[in-house]
């Protein structure tokens, strides 16, 4: 189906502010989808659409009823520096019947609950580490979880506060870990059993016919740490010992883990497109250890996981925007 692209489009971004958040690190990995949403402007403006840039902010029912957009790429990840609160952006789109990219209210709802979410895939069948959520320092940790365990922030994401120290080898470390984690975030703490082995990242695009792009990540073990895990600084540093932390290569997943991919991405409500985080252990299990809707999304310049592994399938840019919008407006 052959649907002309709108001609006249919002892009929504992050209203990051220093103060929102309580670390420089989660600061500094939710600025940066301003200037994202910049340079993916400027692949729109190439098309002659006409586009125009808000903050998700206490303005935005306002400046979109100004501009009077036919079409909105969300990228607001965060509200007020909550995550939770991102699920208001689509609500909003919902309530002011603009069309918009990525997932809705309760795809965003859930996946600020990490447990919620995993929960709801154990349900369904789909295989992830043993975890548990932590909710006060006094919760007694389940005896049936295996060391070493990784610590985890339940409802926020980008690889905050992930590093070597965020995977215990026993109870004493469990405990200084989780002590900081509450205290600084103020939010509960994930625990699962950590999976070694190899990382897989998936890419789903929803459309008549739903595909997944898989790609290993290679990491340097220089910098990704002992666990071999992609840390904060791997991530965000612009450090340049960090460059090129991690790459990616061309990974065949088994039909039936390719099936549960779309499992999860129907179970978790999750709309156009997805990334999925998978631990290959060393018998050949895979393990699902992070689901993400409206994944980081720019093109390959901006360094996002959408389009340097679906670069590798020769799909670029262009096509994967053009693949998304269409996909929302041929919704019925």
């Amino acid at each position: 189906m052959n649907l002309p692209l709108p001609r006249k489009i919002a892009i929504l971004y992050s209203d990051a502010r220093r103060e929102y958040f309580p670390t420089e690190k989660q600061y500094v990995s939710e600025v940066e989808v301003k200037g994202r949403s910049e340079v993916i402007a400027k692949y729109l403006q190439k098309l002659n659409i006409e586009t125009a840039l808000f903050p998700g902010d206490e303005n935005i029912s306002e400046n979109l009823k100004q501009f009077a957009p036919n079409f909105v790429i969300n990228l607001v990840d965060s509200v007020y520096g909550k995550e939770y609160l991102a699920a208001t952006i689509p609500a909003t789109l919902e309530l002011l019947k603009i069309p918009y990219t990525g997932s809705g209210m309760m795809a965003k709802t859930i996946d600020t609950n990490k447990y919620f979410a995993k929960n709801l895939l154990e349900q369904w069948g789909l295989t992830t580490p043993k975890y548990q959520l932590v909710k006060e320092l006094n919760d007694e940790i389940d005896p049936s979880l295996d060391y070493p365990l990784i610590c985890k922030l339940n409802e926020i994401h980008g690889s905050i506060e992930i590093d070597d120290s965020a995977v215990c080898q026993d109870e004493k470390e469990l405990e200084k870990r989780i002590k900081f984690l509450m205290e600084t975030y103020d939010q509960p703490v994930l625990i699962e059993e950590f999976i070694m082995g190899r990382e897989i990242t998936v890419i789903v695009l929803e459309g008549l016919n739903t595909k997944v792009y898989a790609a290993e990540k290679i990491m340097d073990p220089a910098v990704t740490g002992k666990y071999h895990i992609a840390t904060y600084d791997a991530t965000w540093s612009e450090d340049s010992k960090y460059v090129n932390a991690i790459q990616y290569v061309k990974y065949e997943l088994p039909a039936r883990v390719k099936s549960q991919i779309k499992t999860a991405f129907e179970v978790l409500k999750m709309e156009d497109y997805a990334k999925f985080d998978l631990r290959l252990d060393a018998s050949g299990r895979h393990y699902f250890i992070d689901c993400n809707n409206n994944p980081a999304l720019g093109p390959i310049e901006t360094f996002c996981a959408i389009s340097n592994i679906l670069s590798l399938y020769d799909i670029d840019f262009d096509e994967i925007l053009e693949r998304i919008i269409v996909n929302t407006v041929s919704e019925p």
